[in-house]
């Protein structure tokens, strides 16, 4: 039987202990995540569709790169952008530091000072 996917309309989802789930709880066991029901584009035939789960692994965190930027006393509107956004004022070195991530969002790249 050959459908087009593209256009099916999921119209219940069903988690494995609700009823009408049942049955596939029981052929699927603890890999089964979700039942659904879908239609077809003309809304003539239901499908009924399985989630499964295959693999699990741990994600491991990025590692969060600190970058230092220069930002002159006179530029209070963007020392309080800066800060807003997470950057802390190292008074040692007079620079803010914040995420790489984030500097670049602020299109701050420009004033990376390399250490």
């Amino acid at each position: 039987m050959k459908t087009e996917r593209t256009t099916h309309r999921v119209i219940k989802t069903l988690a494995p202990t609700d009823r009408g789930a049942i049955t596939w709880a029981q052929r699927y066991g603890e890999a089964l995540v979700c039942v659904r029901h879908r239609t077809d584009g003309k809304g003539k035939v239901r499908h009924t569709t399985v989630e499964l789960l295959v693999q699990s692994t741990p994600i491991k965190p990025r590692t969060v790169k600190i970058v230092q930027i220069r930002i002159e006393p006179h530029e209070r509107p963007l020392q309080t952008m800066v800060q807003t956004a997470g950057g802390v004022w190292d008074g040692k070195t007079r620079l803010w530091r914040l995420p790489s991530r984030v500097a670049t969002i602020l299109n701050l790249r420009s004033r990376v000072v390399r250490t």
